[in-house]
This record gives C-alpha cells, structure tokens and sequence, in this order.
C-alpha cells in the first residue's frame, strides 16, 4: 500500500506541471515563429538601399519602433508594424471609453462590454495598419528603396504588412489563451531582448578598439544592475489605504468592523507616458529626415519649412538640453492625464460607499474622493518623477560616458513589467494546482472517514 501511494503521489506530482508545461511549450514555439516572420522581407525592396535609408533615420521616431519590432522595420520585413497598430488603437478605445457616452456604457456592462470593446480596437487596429503601411510604403518608395516604382510595391507592401499586423494580434491572442502571461506583451518583450545581443556585441567590439574604457563598461553594468532593481522596487509599490466594513452580525453584537485595504499603485499609468513622450518629441526629426533631401536647393516657402524642421530637430536631437527637459515635462503630463483617464477616484468613493465601506476618519461619499483625489495626486507626482529618471539616464549616459549601448527608459520598463507579470502568473497557476491538490485530498480523507464511520 505504501508503494502505491508513493507512486500516485509521483505522478500527481508530474501531472501537477504537465499543463504548465504545455503551456510554456506553446509561448516558445509562437515567439519563435514570430521572429522568424521578422525576417521575411517585404517583396520587391532593395536591401543595400533600405540599409542607407535605415542608417539616416537614427536617432528618429523609427528607432522607437524598430525597437519594439526586434529590427523588423529595419528590415521591413513582413512584420515590421508589429503590433503597434494594435497596441495604439486600445489606447485610442480605452481612452474613449472614459469619455464617450455609449462605449462608457459598454466598459460597464461587463464581460460582454470589454468584448465588443476589444472587437473595436482590432477593427481600428486595421484601420490604422492599412494607413501606417501605405505610409511607410510611399516614403521608402520616394527614397528609391523599391525596385518597382509605381502603385504595385503600394499595394503589395500594404497587403503583406497588413496581414502581419493581423496574423500578430491573433497569435498575441493565442498566447494569452493558450500559453501564460499577455501575447501582446509577450511579443514585444521578445523583440526588445532580440536586440540586446548585438548591442552588447557592438558595445564589447568598442571596447576591443580602445573607443571605451573596461571602467565605463563596468560602471554601466552597475547601474543596469542599480536601476532594474529600482524599477523593480517603484513597479511593485502600493499605497494601502486602509478601508473598513461595518457588517451586521446576529444577537447582542450589533455591528462588527472588519478591515480592509485600499491598494493604489505609484505607477498607475505605466509605459503610456514615455511611449506617447517619445513620439511627440521624435516627430519633428522625422520629418525632417523625410524631406531633407535636396532640402538646401529648394526656394520659396517649402525650402524655408525644411530648414525650419532641421533647426528643430537638431534642437530636440538627443542628449540636447532642450530634449531632456522637453521630454521630462512631457512624461509628467502625460502621467497625470492618463492617470485621470483610467482612475476616477469619485467612481471609486461612491463604490466604497454602496459597499459599505468607509475610510476612517473621512466622510463617505464627496470627501471620500477628494481624499483618494489628494492621495492619487501625490502618487502619480512620485511615479512621473520616477519615470522621468528612468527614462533620461540613457541620455546622460550617451552624453556624460559616450556609450552606445541604449539602456533603459521604455525599454527597460516594458522588459521589467512584462517578466513580474509573467512570472505571477506562473505562480499563480503553480499556487491554483496546490490549491486543487489539497482540496483533493481533503475529499479523499472524508470519504475514508466517512467509509471508516460507516463500517
């Protein structure tokens, strides 16, 4: 009998892992069909030409994206929007569902709301695909990039990037299904870390030439260290208010508080900020990297408006005083707004309020908002400052220490938001089949003691 429990409890405990297994299985294999798909090229480019064009858009709002696709817009391979259109038409709808009438009323039907909503952002995703792909197409078509000059390379590269925008939304949504942890997020985690190792290949190739100190590099792998434990520690913040419950209980003992918290997060926002920062303050270098050619010999007011966008793009060009403020005051805008977005501290008062609820030694209702109100307020100032140092300790690196190697701010926090979120699903999934073990057990002990009793 003992070695026959011994075994079950064996394979009860192989069986434990075997979902989760198949689950990690099925991310792999989808992350790395999608890496393979970010080397398929576009039909009909040429590649010595599209490496050129590339080259003179760095520093732009192209190597923002380049980097959430892996190099695929680099490449300009079948997916080089990645899932940016999609990533970019949620935001649009969840924003709009705090302040447009009828999707408002969806948000608050529930479960069925949230998918209609989702239905939307994947139509407007489309939308915004077919736009952005036409985009690209046309400019790199002007830049001489296609082989083929006419509306056939517009349509063809508009239909295959497309296409791969649509087939990473659904492989997004089959990891979050299937696998662990948001594909989406997934998707881009996967293309930001593609990239570190070239960068740390450049980085070590600069240091074989005598271009860097082994000290610098050394300093900087201290702080990469420094700083992601930092995030670490500002991502995993709270602030618990405490709330109590004032429940009727039965005979003499009337009313009976129970405590409770509150948990408001320091960065309510997240990644927004910097993302919608950084392509504000890259627009105008794009721009001007667009129309720059010929620019010098061109007259009248169109010469004037290039040479204008030059001037401001060499203002706002990185490691530019006007750059970092710029960007700085930029981040803590768009914290706040956003915050005030997706956290409305009435709605939350009058919750607490039809629950029962109430924070000690503030009136429930109006006061109780203002309060959460304050709170929120000093929170998102201390999460936009955070963001803000973040996000700017590239810029003094690259200017105070000469490093190519770009690290931190968007970069970084997506990487660390994405790996503690996947890693508390696992354990959360780890815990539910715990949890499923003892009650198992606990059933098998009543029916042996009930079996027991009976005979």
């Amino acid at each position: 009998m003992s070695q026959a429990n011994s075994a079950a409890k064996a394979l009860g405990g192989l069986g434990k892992y075997t979902e989760l297994r198949q689950r990690l299985v099925f991310v792999l294999l989808a992350l790395i069909v999608y890496r393979i798909g970010s080397y398929i090229p576009v039909p009909g480019i040429n590649p010595e030409r599209l490496l050129e064009v590339m080259k003179s858009q760095e520093g732009t709002i192209v190597d923002m994206f380049n980097m959430f696709s892996g190099g695929a817009l680099h490449r300009f391979s079948l997916f080089a929007l990645n899932v940016v259109p999609y990533i970019s038409a949620s935001i649009i709808v969840q924003l709009m569902g705090q302040i447009y009438g009828p999707w408002k009323a969806l948000r608050n039907e529930g479960e069925s709301g949230r998918r209609k909503l989702t239905q939307y952002s994947r139509m407007f995703a489309v939308v915004l695909a077919v736009i952005q792909s036409v985009g690209i197409a046309s400019a790199l078509q002007k830049q001489g990039v296609s082989y083929d000059q006419g509306i056939g390379f517009v349509l063809t590269a508009t239909v295959t990037l497309t296409t791969g925008t649509i087939f990473l939304m659904w492989l997004g949504e089959q990891i979050t299904e299937r696998g662990i942890g948001n594909g989406v997020s997934l998707i881009i985690f996967s293309g930001i870390v593609a990239s570190l190792p070239s960068a740390a290949f450049n980085l070590l190739s600069q240091v074989q030439k005598g271009d860097i100190n082994v000290i610098v590099v050394f300093v900087v792998l201290v702080l990469v260290l420094a700083v992601t434990f930092f995030v670490v520690f500002m991502e995993r913040g709270l602030r618990k208010i405490t709330v109590n419950y004032a429940r009727r209980q039965g005979g003499r003992q009337g009313y009976m508080n129970q405590s409770s918290h509150l948990p408001l997060k320091l960065n309510m926002a997240g990644v927004i900020p910097p993302i919608f920062a950084s392509s504000l303050i890259m627009f105008p270098s794009t721009l001007s990297t667009w129309f720059s050619t010929n620019s010098s010999s061109v007259e009248g007011w169109q010469g004037t408006l290039y040479r204008s966008l030059q001037a401001v793009a060499q203002a706002l060009a990185p490691a530019e005083p006007l750059h970092m403020l710029l960007y700085g005051v930029m981040i803590i805008g768009f914290s706040f707004f956003y915050t005030a977005l997706v956290f409305n501290s009435q709605e939350t008062a009058e919750n607490l309020k039809k629950s029962g609820a109430l924070i000690p030694g503030i009136r429930p209702g109006k006061a109780t908002g203002e309060y959460i109100d304050q709170v929120m307020t000093r929170l998102t100032l201390i999460g936009a400052l955070y963001l803000v140092l973040v996000c700017l300790l590239p810029e003094f690196l690259r200017a105070g220490l000469k490093v190519p190697f770009y690290f931190g701010g968007t970069s970084l926090l997506i990487v660390v938001v994405v790996v503690m979120d996947f890693t508390a699903q696992i354990q959360a999934h780890l815990m539910s089949h715990q949890y499923e073990g003892l009650m198992k057990k606990a059933n098998l002990k009543g029916g042996s003691r009930g079996g027991l009793a009976r005979g």
